[in-house]
């Protein structure tokens, strides 16, 4: 049996009860890997901060912001092997590869985007939590930001967008399909993985849209790119452009859309195999 730790901000709600029976829920892609774990006999314990004694033989570092903070990684040192402790920036300017500026040669349409992760809402959230509790923002400065917006080329964007550090400006180039848009979604732990192409009639794809899928290779290039970035569990968004794969995001604390929760579930014991394996290195 292995120990296994997750850590979580102090003020992040990993795990809530919910239901007419208060049974234990989560957004999270890896509550539903851990309960498998469970079930195959190791024990989870879920750390919220850095003040308890860092026992145990694995830990994850779940820190649900872009920007892991410095107290949270140093924590995460103690323990024998954490996962994801070198993926601590999943900024976009630090992880897309579709990011242009203002004096790019692009001719395609663009997007502008929040260089947080999720428009920066886990921030606030955090930072709403933290002074309910008496305690100064663990994310000062972020503030609410409007979401995407696409422009057909890169002179509508107003000047001002490429001066603000809260911003990014990206290439608009979702796979276009007859009945709507594609993009990719590559889900690992250690080296067990799924990818999958969904097609949405939104261009903006996301799971909860999807209309239909299918599995689809890894580009080499992205397994080199997660090895630089320091992944070893999470998700990424990409698409194929012009032949190459782009990555459009990088998530360290993936969650899981509601309707394709039966699909997520389905995954949970090929993630383990790989979280096993990554136990088993350690042996």
């Amino acid at each position: 049996m292995t120990r296994i730790a997750v850590i979580t901000h102090e003020f992040d709600r990993f795990e809530r009860r919910r239901g007419p029976l208060f049974r234990r829920g989560n957004s999270y892609m890896l509550f539903g890997l851990l309960e498998e774990l469970k079930r195959r006999g190791h024990s989870v314990r879920i750390i919220p901060g850095t003040s308890a004694k860092p026992e145990a033989d694995i830990a994850v570092l779940h820190v649900d912001a872009t920007v892991t903070p410095p107290e949270y990684v140093e924590y995460a040192r103690a323990f024998p092997f954490c996962l994801n402790i070198g993926a601590a920036d999943i900024s976009k300017r630090r992880v897309s590869g579709a990011v242009i500026g203002k004096d790019d040669d692009w001719l395609g349409p663009v997007i502008v985007k929040s260089n947080l992760n999720n428009l920066g809402m886990r921030e606030q959230a955090l930072n709403r939590r933290s002074l309910r509790a008496g305690k100064p923002k663990p994310f000062p400065g972020v503030e609410p930001i409007e979401g995407y917006r696409v422009y057909t080329s890169l002179s509508e964007v107003a000047p001002a967008v490429f001066d603000r550090s809260d911003l990014v400006v990206e290439k608009f180039i979702p796979e276009p399909e007859p009945d709507g848009f594609g993009a990719r979604f590559w889900i690992f732990c250690g080296e067990r993985e799924r990818c999958t192409r969904h097609v949405s009639p939104q261009s903006l794809v996301k799971g909860d849209d999807t209309i239909r899928r299918e599995p689809v290779p890894v580009p080499e290039e992205l397994r080199a790119l997660r090895r630089r970035l320091g992944f070893d569990y999470g998700k990424f968004d990409f698409v194929m452009h012009e032949g190459r794969a782009v990555l459009l995001d990088a998530n360290k604390t993936p969650g899981g859309a509601r309707n394709l929760s039966a699909f997520l579930a389905a995954g949970n014991a090929n993630l383990a195999d790989g979280f096993e394996g990554l136990v088993r290195q350690l042996a």
